[in-house]
This record gives C-alpha cells, structure tokens and sequence, in this order.
C-alpha cells in the first residue's frame, strides 16, 4: 500500500502538545500559540488538563486558522510528542500524512511509529543534558528549545517569540536571555539537520482587532461593568479565575480616587452554601451581589436558591459547568448543569439562565445578568463552561454604552411611600407578576415587611391557606413569563436553501456547529440553524420548531438536557427532537457534529424538500 504524501498546508492546520502536568510545558505551548497570532493568523487554543498538581497526562491543542474557524476541527495534522505515557493514543490521532515530532535522545523500536505518518526526530534531552546543570532548568528549558525547534519547522519568525519572551519577563533580562538561547538552540538545531514541514505558517491580516481572551476573565469584567459590588465564593474549578478576575478589576476600577478606599466587598466564604448566603443578604440590602461556581456548588446553593426564588431577592450566579457528577472530571466540560440551574430548589421554581457562546457574550451576558436579576427580583444564571472559561478564544473587542444606566427594576422611594403609595411586597399592581420593593431603610415607618421563606400574602404577612399560597404562585409564573420578552433573542442561522431539518443548539458549541453546518451544506445536507441565548424560551424557538419536520438539538452532555427542557415547557412532541450528544469531556469538534448528523440524516429517508 502506497504511504500518503505528507500533508501540506499553509496557515490552516491543527498542532497538539501532549506533555506531562507540572512540566511547565502550559506557558510554552501559549508562548507558540501567541506567536502565531502575532503573526496575524488566527488560532483556536484549548488546554486539556487533569485535576492534579504533577505527574498526570496533559494536552495542548492549537488550530491554526486564517479561515476563522474557532471550534475544534477534529484530526490532528502535527503531533508533538513528550509523553510516553499516551505515546500509543497521541500517535494514533495522526492524520494520515502528517507529522509526529518527538525527542529522539532515546531510540524507539519501529513498532512505535506508523508508515503513513512523517516522522520528525529531535533529541532534546540530549541537548539539555549538555546545556544546563540544574534538573528542573532542563525541564524547563527543553519546552522552550521545542518551540524554536517548531518554529524553525513551521516558518514561524524567531523574533515574534522573542518579543512575546521579552514581555513575559519583563524586567528579569537574565531570564530573557536565557529563554531566548533556549529557543535558538531548537531551531539552531533543525535549520542544521531537518528540513520544513509541509505545514507552514504565513503572516497574514486575518487577526484584526480582536482580543484574545478567557470567557471568566471577560465575565468578571461584565460584573463590573454590571454594576457588581459584592462578591462572595468558595474555590472550585473552572470557576475560580471568575472571581480572581472580578477582584483584580475591581482593584483596578473600584478603588476611590480621592479616599483610596475600596468600593466594592468580596469575600471568600467557608464554602458554597455561606457564599451563596452572603450574596442573596447583598441583594436583599440593595446590592448588586454574585457568586462564582461549578455543578457540585449548585448543588450546595440549592435551597438558598430557592429562598431567593420564593422570597424574590436579587443573585447572579455564573455557573461554569465541569463533567459530573458527583466530583466526576473537574477539569473537563460539558454542559451538564442546564437542568439543575433552570429548576434548582425544592418545590416549584424556575430560574431565568443566560447561555453565552464565548467571551464577548460572557461580558454582555455578565452585566445583563445584574439587570434581570434586579428587574425580575430573583437569581439569574449565567451558564459558562470550563472550554469558554478556561480557555482563551479570539473575540471582537468588548463594546459598552456610556450612557447606559443600572435597571434597578420596581423600587419604591421614600416619595413615593410619603405621598401614600400603596404598598405590598408581593402585590402585583401592573399584571407582570413583578411586585415592588422597598431597600431597607428608605423610609422611617412605612415600606417595611418581614422577608421570609415561608408562604405569605401580598402584604408579606404570613399565610397557609390554600387560595393565597395558589395565588402567589401563579403570580410567579407570570413574572417568568415576563422574563421571557427580557432574554437574549436566539440567533437564526437560515440554510442555503430550503429545507424541512433544522438544528438547536447553544453556548461553546457554536463556533464547531457553524463550521459543521457549512461542511454538511457542502454535502448536500441543508438545516435551518438557531443558538439558543436564554431561558425561559422565546416563543421564535417554539416556531423553528413547528417549521421544521424534525430537529437536530446538538449539546454536551449524556442526557439530552436542553432537548428534555424544550419538551417540557414547550409541550413538544420528543419524537421530533433528535439529540446529538457529546459528552466525553474533551469540547466538541465540528467533525463530530457533521458526521453525527450526517449519519442520522443518511439514516432515515430523504424528507420532501420544502417549498421555496
């Protein structure tokens, strides 16, 4: 059988780093990611780690990608090989024709190479060995000796690196120096031994003014600038740089000018249930308050929710979802919480949920947060997860209205209670199901009520009787029919052509459905496409759904969670509702998703294309 030829390719190519965890390999494979998009190339970098400090496998995906395309592609083009541990399964992932670089100090038996992959050979060791005394600068610096090696590979220009080197270390020249002959030596190395690689990077204009940024980062941000000022969390992964972000903006943007104190109150609580308590008494006072966390805290929090719900105090709670359950994969996504975060507590109770698709989204979505849950008096989440969170993505520079103001939602004022305005904490007196509220101090005698948990009437005094409790509740219900007019419109994305199929779908999914979705057009396989941005459900998604004679809803996790959640509130017939599940902890790619619609299209007979 006649081997491939060596794939070749320019700017449109995928590289995966398998290391060993506490190596120090993350910031190199950054520092190759970077120096790409320096180059004015667009890349796709994700980070698959494990849950322990040292020791475990760990992998670096980078998609280079002048074409934009910021999902996972699938395949991998150029594998960098510095685990033995996962030699077998990294090697396997090859596309046929492509390359495996490896250190070459050690032989290997031909049994652990494939013929059809191009194999690139550099003893690192070795070199190290010979380089540097000290074991943990060998380490260290072998990462960045195969980096110059790669860029030495892939035409990627040694003085961009050495820039971005310069930045990191600014104002330590010895270790600038040092990383910078380090990087020389690799590619010293495979300008004097090796040819290029078929894969080849160019500069190129394709980056624009796009920012390069984690999705918490930019949702610490949008608290900020959604007018946050209490933060109260409990450690847990991929949460935590959440509110890490949020305290070095805050130290930034918050601090008086003229006093130098601190304008804002961010506690690190004992755990998650004091957090979520701490932030729900801020939102009673009349601060804007969040929390930061994963499923296990949701789950923690889950009758705080449900005060929150009941006795309609304000929350924001950014859920970046993790694989479950239980502790599961705390280092992996999925997006697995969408059912405990819309119906979280005991009882009846739903609770409005954002879903942004990356970080300029998580910005937006992170200030609206603070509006709903001020507006509709209750706890609002912002659905993140651990790829959007964790992981930088390429996105448009964040965009804000100066002359936007805080919608504090239904407040009665001091006037207003002195001039004999009638007042029921939990009257509805417009027909949205939102009552008025007062802040606690606004006025000497009157505004007052008793915040509880237990069932009241709309005067907030305490009530068991059977047609009061009934009543309140409906009335919630009708206030959650008013958020559903205050959600995010979903994004329609019509096909090339008309067509009776459709896909739904939402979050960190959308940049691998978009490529998807144009490889299946490609095919001849035509859907109606819409991202869904909010909970509860905008009556357009209901309609997309009627339109079509079947659909496709596409999400990470085991059991269709978004599917079960549109045919329970949309009383939608499920054998119309065909799920593509994606769960394995790694995000999904856009092969996945073309080939696992492509099959179940392939599957069933061709529906009459519909009428123009």
């Amino acid at each position: 059988m006649t081997a491939p030829a060596p794939l070749a390719a320019v700017n449109d190519f995928v590289v995966k780093f398998a290391n060993v965890n506490g190596s120090g390999s993350a910031s190199a494979n950054s520092l190759f990611a970077k120096a790409i998009l320096r180059m004015g190339v667009p890349v796709a970098a994700r980070n698959i780690f494990p849950s322990n400090i040292q020791g475990l496998p760990t992998w670096f995906e980078v998609r280079v990608t002048e074409a934009g395309h910021l999902g996972r592609r699938g395949g991998v083009d150029l594998m960098v090989a510095m685990n033995p541990q996962t030699w077998d399964r990294d090697v396997a992932e090859i596309e046929p024709g492509g390359y495996l670089f490896y250190d070459s100090t050690k032989p290997l038996p031909p049994a652990k190479f494939r013929e059809d992959v191009q194999v690139v050979g550099v003893p690192l060791t070795a070199m190290c060995n010979a380089a540097y005394q000290v074991p943990r600068e060998r380490q260290l610096f072998k990462n960045i000796i195969y980096v110059g090696a790669l860029a030495a590979l892939l035409d990627i220009e040694l003085a961009v690196i050495e820039q971005l080197l310069a930045e990191q270390f600014a104002g330590k020249p010895r270790l600038i120096e040092a990383n910078v002959a380090a990087l020389h030596m690799g590619a010293d190395h495979v300008r004097q031994n090796l040819s290029p690689l078929g894969l080849q990077v160019r500069r190129a204009d394709a980056v624009g003014d796009r920012i390069f940024v984690e999705g918490n980062a930019a949702a610490g941000l949008g608290a900020v600038y959604g007018g946050a000022t209490v933060c109260a969390w409990y450690p847990i992964t991929p949460s935590t740089s959440l509110a890490e972000a949020f305290t070095e903006y805050c130290q930034a943007y918050r601090i008086d000018p003229e006093t130098g104190k601190a304008r804002y109150a961010i506690v690190q609580a004992e755990d998650e249930i004091a957090s979520i308590g701490m932030v729900i008494g801020a939102g009673w006072n009349g601060a804007r308050a969040f929390t930061a966390t994963s499923g296990p805290g949701i789950s923690l929090m889950t009758e705080f929710i449900g005060l929150s719900y009941f006795a309609e105090v304000p929350a924001v709670i950014f859920d970046v979802q993790r694989g479950g359950p239980s502790t599961g994969m705390p280092t992996r996504t999925q997006q697995a919480d969408i059912l405990a975060a819309a119906y979280a507590g005991h009882g009846d109770s739903k609770h409005p949920l954002l879903l942004p698709a990356d970080p300029g989204e998580c910005f937006e979505m992170g200030a609206l947060a603070f509006d709903l849950a001020d507006r509709l008096q209750t706890t609002v989440f912002v659905m993140l997860d651990l790829d959007i969170g964790m992981n930088e993505w390429l996105t448009k520079p964040f965009q804000w209205d100066d002359t936007r103001k805080l919608d504090r939602g239904k407040v009665m004022t001091y006037e207003d209670l002195e001039a004999g305005r009638d007042f029921g904490r939990y009257l509805d007196v417009d027909g949205d199901g939102i009552p008025y509220r007062t802040y606690p101090g606004t006025h000497p005698t009157k505004g007052g009520y008793f915040t509880r948990g237990t069932s009241r009437n709309p005067y907030a005094r305490y009530s068991e009787e059977g047609p009061v409790y009934v009543d309140n509740m409906q009335r919630l219900v009708r206030k959650f029919a008013t958020a559903k007019a205050l959600m995010p419109a979903p994004v329609h994305r019509p096909a090339s052509r008309a067509t009776r199929e459709g896909v739904i779908y939402f979050g960190s999914t959308a940049p691998a459905m978009d490529e998807a979705l144009a490889t299946l057009d490609g095919e001849g396989r035509h859907l109606d496409a819409l991202r869904i941005r909010g909970f509860p459900f905008a009556d357009e998604i209901f309609a997309f759904i009627e339109a079509h004679e079947r659909v496709f809803v596409v999400e990470q996790n085991r059991d269709a969670q978004l599917r079960a959640l549109l045919i329970n509130e949309g009383g939608i017939d499920p054998a119309k509702l065909t799920a593509v599940l994606h769960y394995d902890g790694t995000p999904i790619t856009a092969r996945f998703i073309a080939e696992a619609i492509g099959g179940l299209m392939a599957e069933r007979a061709p529906l009459p294309e519909a009428a123009e």
